[in-house]
């Protein structure tokens, strides 16, 4: 039976910390719904009604495109183990790129991974617990590390005049670029 809360408790938050992935969903009129799986510990509960998220580069650029459009996310947790339980947080996002106010105090929340794109920040307007038990039993074996290995290896000035010519979603809709940030030393 499903159950939704106005925030948080500290039973979610317990719950949140303990798991491995989460699925983020976006859409906007007119494209595609975006779904798309997230790893590493790159998830953090600010309060009650905050929550972030550290993005990493990847295929596009589709969470913030349909943010800026529409503003809608919705945030899903799913248990492996026992007990069964499926979290799902709807709210509102907005990205916070390297260029804007709140970054960095934002980015010392998470671990230091190359090739970080943006922050999501997302206002928490509800949130809902089902039972989960159509979900299978697994066990986490490891995280992959290809996509940080990827950035890490990769030119910064390359990585940057790429990224400046990526200001367009999948489906045409507008992105802010991150901006160059020369690396430090």
């Amino acid at each position: 039976m499903a159950e939704f809360f106005p925030a948080l408790t500290d039973i979610h938050v317990d719950f949140i910390t303990r798991q491995p992935v989460f699925f983020v969903a976006t859409a906007a009129e007119g494209t595609r719904v975006n779904l798309s799986p997230k790893g590493y510990d790159a998830f953090r509960v600010i309060d009650a009604g905050t929550v972030a998220y550290l993005d990493l580069g990847g295929s596009g650029n589709e969470t913030q495109a349909h943010l800026i459009a529409d503003g809608r996310i919705t945030v899903m947790f799913c248990a492996f183990d026992n007990p069964a339980l499926i979290l799902r947080i709807y709210g509102r996002g907005v990205a916070v790129l390297p260029q804007d106010e709140g970054f960095a105090d934002l980015a010392e929340r998470f671990p230091k991974l190359a090739g970080v794109r943006q922050v999501f920040v997302i206002r928490v307007e509800s949130v809902q617990t089902s039972c989960g038990w159509g979900v299978p039993k697994m066990t986490l074996e490891t995280e992959r590390q290809t996509l940080v290995k990827f950035h890490a290896q990769q030119d910064p000035v390359e990585r940057m005049a790429k990224i400046r010519t990526r200001d367009r979603s999948i489906d045409g809709l507008p992105v802010r670029v991150q901006a160059f940030i020369p690396p430090a030393g």
